[in-house]
């Protein structure tokens, strides 16, 4: 009865975070179409899908991937058995990123768009490792007791060298490819682990020191990528003799019509069936158990509730995207070409401001590690009110990288505008929030807010004459994941100085 009652009580909270996305699509379709939504039946459908969706798949990490995980990350700090956790940060940081379904799609799109030069398989190599390696030096941080700042300053710092050195055609891909790596599953798993080993050490705290790992998965493969792309443009090492990546819309679009797991293959906005699925998520199952059984030689407490769990979060996950596929998907898709064929620069931004707000309240894995930061900080931090903060920064963000389509201002120029902010803002903030903010950065690019943003990024460049597909069609997910952090250090700083007692005169 009590598993019930939560899954009903998510589900109703999950219907509640959708209603925004329903409301931008029903304004936009009687108020500026000025005809009714094709086919409302299939989108209130897919809607209750969506909802029932995000509701199993929250139940499901509460019963498996917050516990395990946060388990296996006691075991190795009770044994100090750093041998054995550094391998286990690699292999579970690769495992979850090499067979991920949006970075497969972007690295396909990728390959398309720059006919070739740019190599899909060898793109989602580097990123993979590129993360792995990071959890290595995440999970070292919160052992040593590092403040996170040591590392994001100058690991942003090389961003911002790696981006003035790096060609324009890789630049948006690099920080697009960063916002990828950090999806539904992977960003949960990853806190837990944070959090639970951060617990386990005597004088660490779950907020400044258990937050900050998924940070770090989004900032080195930027690095990774555009050291990639300086050998691959800079070098010639690129396998394609004509061309610079200048690739029509159309030929981007024809890449959702090959077969699965061919370049260009769209996966998050067609319907994953469960097979498949489980294909995506069993590398990094594969390594939590081969680390718990063979490694630790410890089998895991609650095994069938953990079972059940992990079957939770695979069905979740799954009736979640064939929701968004029968209901979301197709309406989001036609309004971002009708909007571009109207050409009004106005609607565009209003329609780029509302749906980056409504598609980031729905994100599952924000609302997960929303709750995590509420639990980690209890009286410090509510989970309701980061999530309004953090859909504000995305919306800001897909808003002005919309319009630095519109106007085709250089990309490299505007980030890099933006991570100074950043980095201004990490030295002013209290400190305890900044490896939140970070992580919550990498949370807001997953599967509701991937496809809906490049379709409208590479739309506009393919429209509009003069612009580069690849050039300025990627970018989006990077201002959906800068600002964020921008809105959260903000947020921070403002309460902080609110409820900072004001000092009496002497």
């Amino acid at each position: 009865m009590e598993h019930v009652t939560h899954f009903t009580r998510e589900f109703l909270r999950a219907l509640r975070s959708l209603l925004p996305i329903v409301a931008v699509v029903v304004v936009f379709q009687l108020a500026v179409f000025r005809q009714a939504p094709d086919q409302p039946l299939r989108l209130v459908v897919g809607l209750l899908i969506v909802g029932a969706g995000i509701a199993l798949f929250l139940q499901g990490l509460d019963l498996s991937v917050f516990p395990v995980g946060k388990d296996l990350a006691h075991q190795f700090a009770r044994r100090g058995a750093l041998g054995l956790l550094l391998p286990f940060g690699f292999a579970i940081g690769f495992a979850a990123v090499v067979a991920e379904p949006a970075l497969i799609a972007v690295a396909g799109q990728a390959e398309l768009v720059s006919e070739g030069r740019v190599d899909a398989l060898v793109l989602r190599l580097v990123i993979a490792v590129s993360v792995g390696a990071v959890l290595v030096l995440g999970i070292l941080r919160i052992l040593r007791g590092w403040a996170v700042q040591r590392l994001l300053i100058p690991g942003y710092g090389l961003v911002l060298l790696a981006t003035y050195a790096a060609p324009p055609e890789i630049v948006g891909l690099a920080y697009d490819s960063g916002g990828v790596t950090t999806n539904i599953v992977t960003v949960p798993l990853v806190a837990a682990i944070g959090i639970g080993l951060a617990n386990s050490i005597r004088g660490r705290s779950a907020l400044s020191d258990g937050f900050g790992l998924v940070a770090l998965c989004v900032m080195v493969p930027m690095i990774g990528v555009q050291l990639y792309g300086i050998w691959v443009y800079t070098l010639g090492a690129g396998t394609a003799t004509a061309g610079t990546g200048a690739a029509t819309a159309d030929a981007v679009t024809a890449g959702a019509a090959v077969p699965d797991g061919a370049p260009g293959h769209w996966v998050p906005v067609h319907v994953l069936g469960l097979a498949e699925m489980v294909r995506d998520i069993l590398p990094m199952v594969l390594v939590v158990l081969f680390f718990q059984y063979v490694v630790l030689r410890r089998g895991l407490t609650h095994r069938l509730r953990v079972a059940v769990g992990f079957v939770l979060v695979l069905v979740g996950l799954w009736a979640f995207v064939v929701g968004l596929e029968i209901g979301l998907f197709p309406l989001g898709t036609m309004m971002a070409e009708q909007l571009v064929e109207r050409g009004a620069p106005a609607l565009i931004l209003l329609f780029a401001l509302l749906i980056g707000f409504a598609t980031t309240l729905a994100e599952p894995a924000l609302v997960a590690i929303g709750e995590q930061a509420e639990a980690a900080s209890p009286g410090r931090i509510r989970g309701g009110t980061i999530r309004l903060v953090v859909a504000l920064g995305v919306a800001a963000g897909i808003t002005l990288g919309v319009y630095r389509i519109l106007v085709g201002a250089p990309l490299h120029y505007v980030i890099m505008g933006a991570y100074a902010v950043v980095l201004v803002l990490v030295l002013l903030a209290p400190q305890h929030v900044v490896a939140l903010a970070f992580d919550l950065g990498g949370v807001t690019t997953s599967e509701v807010t991937v496809p809906l943003v490049t379709a409208l990024g590479i739309g506009l460049a393919g429209a509009i004459e003069g612009r580069d597909v690849l050039i300025d069609g990627f970018g989006l997910i990077a201002f959906a994941s800068i600002f964020p952090i921008l809105s959260v250090l903000g947020y921070a700083m403002i309460l902080e100085r609110i409820s900072r007692p004001d000092k009496e005169p002497t």
